[in-house]
């Protein structure tokens, strides 16, 4: 009888053994290799320069941003800086990214409007925290890469299409708070317009020397606004590639 429990003691340590040993291997294999470098960027340059909503602090600790680079840039993903995406335009860096979607003081209830998709890294960013985000590239490889990006890691509450963002997305107005990533020299009108009352709208204004990054809000049907800081991006442009 002790030689049977003995035996059958034994066997159940070898198994416990070999489902550890599995459950290390599988946990080895999905382990986030850029796990602690998003750590120190969230702690270093976003938590550190003053950024302080718990969902955007969240939200850039979720979201992989090595991801949405080129594979060649993909070590340089969480240094302090914009990087080339490709077809000229670039990915914000980090802390503009949260300073923007902090500003708009967004939650999970809200609709969104982002003007310029690019890799989707902001799309992201918006989609951990809104109920719903529409955005519009006008750039269609990039419209597309970023579409089935975003679809490949289990997004769905990201909807994207390929038009000119001067023009917004009238078709799912008003929205909560728009966030423009390019730079227009004046606020588009059609984007005033499908502001929601009492909603907010971040973008950077200026021509290809000056920008300022400029919060408006919706008050009695007008515009106020407050200067956030000063920028650089890429310009908005029509479809012809003249600059707004």
């Amino acid at each position: 009888m002790k030689v049977l429990t003995i035996k059958i003691s034994l066997a159940f340590i070898v198994l416990l053994s070999l489902l550890f040993i599995t459950s290390f291997k599988f946990i080895s294999l999905n382990t986030d290799k850029y796990e602690r470098v998003r750590q120190r960027m969230v702690r270093e340059q976003i938590v550190a320069r003053g950024i302080k909503k718990q969902n955007v602090i969240q939200a850039m600790l979720d979201v992989k941003r090595h991801l949405f680079v080129p594979q060649n840039y993909e070590r340089m993903a969480y240094e302090d800086r914009p990087l080339p995406i490709g077809d000229g335009q670039t990915i914000s860096q980090p802390y503009i990214v949260a300073l923007m979607t902090e500003t708009l003081d967004l939650n999970k209830n809200m609709k969104v409007l982002e003007v310029g998709t690019g890799s989707g890294y902001q799309s992201a960013v918006l989609a951990k925290i809104v109920k719903e985000v529409y955005s519009v590239e006008i750039i269609e490889t990039l419209a597309s890469k970023a579409e089935k990006l975003l679809e490949g890691l289990g997004y769905k509450n990201i909807n994207i299409k390929v038009g000119d963002g001067y023009k917004g997305w009238k078709n799912h107005a008003p929205y909560d708070a728009i966030i423009v990533t390019c730079a227009p020299s004046d606020v588009p009108k059609p984007l005033e317009e499908q502001l929601k009352e009492g909603g907010k709208m971040i973008i950077p204004l200026g021509g290809s020397i000056t920008q300022e990054l400029v919060l408006l809000e919706k008050k009695d049907g007008k515009l106020i606004k407050k200067v956030v800081a000063p920028v650089r991006f890429v310009p908005m442009v029509r479809n012809d590639g003249k600059r707004y």
